[in-house]
């Protein structure tokens, strides 16, 4: 007799897994694989409210319900320390942001025979999804792709495809298009009066050699922590407002009342200025114009803020310079912090807020700093990127 299998958790990518190790796609825990390998769904399982899911590759869980989806995140993160040998001292209530809440977005073009298609790709293709329903990215940002579209159709050859990066800031939509050259009059002036027609906050292009402001009619910034902080063409933000609120807060409570703070990673300033004044705060990071931003914004606020542009991967802050603070708060990219985290393990630091994008790099990260003595105390998990299988998280590391 052939038996039915549940599904009693979704791995990292998605997928549906039963007690056996079968991977299903598109399935929700409690669903039911029946011996002929079709799905019954559980009380887990949900209409997904997208019409181009599953074929769109900006989601992989809208089939998920919220409980699930929360779920989901927390097994990231507790699964990623198990496999490194970490434990957790205490795991905080998962944090998901909403529906359309996405403020900085991707899109690419691409022609299908005389069909021109603007949006995401597919899961591990490069077809495009021709979007006309989008539930992850803000409203404002969404009624710009029709536009777009009539913007780019009739000008680009079916030979070029580009790439459309959007993003919320203080002054509207900040819109920079990659891989399309305009080298005529006619075109500039097409731009800046689609510009003007949408009350975009600044369009750019960038023809191969960086992003070329087209259109500008003030500087643009965007405001972190009550700041207005300048903003390069599509550069680094959270992925929403409130997301940014949660991982602000779960820092500032793991560096309680300490003065001397390091910022490692700092980017803009999404920490260091959220520390207010009467602090003193070194904020190291590798990209200038971020750095030269969070300088400028930081100056007439009366916040201590020294910036140094440095590389940490090449040249990490060492165990003598980190032992100057009481804090240190690191926000790598993907990769992890490596270099920087074997410093920190030689070091005495007393409080660690690590802000990971990644579960892996981060449980790697974390068996360095609590082989050398330090143990995780805390851990809020974010989920910033809505129906995604891409999560944050804070950690608080304590000797």
């Amino acid at each position: 007799m052939e038996l039915t299998e549940e599904i009693i958790r979704v791995a990292a990518r998605g997928d549906g897994v039963t007690a056996n190790g079968r991977y299903v796609a598109l399935a929700a825990p409690g669903d039911i694989v029946d011996p002929s390998g079709g799905l019954i769904h559980g009380p887990h399982h949900v209409a997904p409210p997208c019409q181009h899911f599953p074929l769109c590759g900006g989601c992989q869980l809208q089939h998920l319900d919220e409980d699930s989806q929360r779920l989901f995140i927390a097994e990231r993160v507790t699964h990623a320390l198990a496999t490194q040998q970490v434990s957790i001292g205490e795991l905080m209530p998962v944090y998901l942001s909403p529906p359309m809440s996405r403020r900085r977005i991707a899109v690419r073009s691409a022609w299908a025979g005389k069909h021109f298609q603007l949006g995401f790709s597919t899961e591990k293709s490069h077809r495009i999804i021709d979007l006309r329903q989008c539930e992850v990215m803000a409203p404002e940002l969404f009624a710009l792709l029709a536009p777009i579209r009539g913007l780019l159709e009739p000008r680009l050859n079916r030979a070029r495809q580009v790439q459309i990066k959007l993003a919320m800031v203080d002054q509207g939509v900040d819109v920079l298009i990659e891989n399309w050259i305009a080298n005529d009059l006619d075109t500039h002036e097409l731009l800046s009066e689609f510009a003007k027609t949408h009350n975009l906050a600044r369009l750019s292009l960038d023809e191969g050699y960086g992003p070329v402001p087209f259109f500008e009619p003030e500087p643009v910034t965007v405001t972190l922590s009550g700041v207005a902080v300048g903003y390069q063409p599509y550069g680094f933000l959270q992925a929403t407002v409130d997301g940014e609120a949660e991982l602000v807060h779960a820092v500032n409570s793991i560096i309680g009342n300490d003065t001397l703070v390091a910022d490692l990673f700092a980017g803009s300033g999404t920490f260091a200025l959220s520390m207010g004044q009467g602090r003193k705060v070194y904020a190291g990071e590798a990209d200038l114009q971020a750095s030269l931003a969070l300088k400028a914004a930081a100056g007439p606020t009366g916040r201590t803020i020294f910036t140094e542009h440095r590389d940490l991967f090449r040249r990490p802050l060492t165990a003598d310079e980190l032992n100057k603070f009481q804090s240190v708060v690191l926000d790598p990219p993907r990769a992890g912090a490596k270099e920087q985290v074997a410093q920190l393990a030689a070091s005495n630091v007393q409080n660690i807020a690590y802000v990971s994008c990644n579960p892996a790099s981060f449980a790697r990260d974390a068996k360095t700093l609590v082989a050398a003595g330090y143990r995780l105390q805390r851990i809020w998990p974010v989920g910033q990127f809505r129906w995604s299988t891409h999560i944050e998280l804070v950690g608080h590391f304590s000797r």
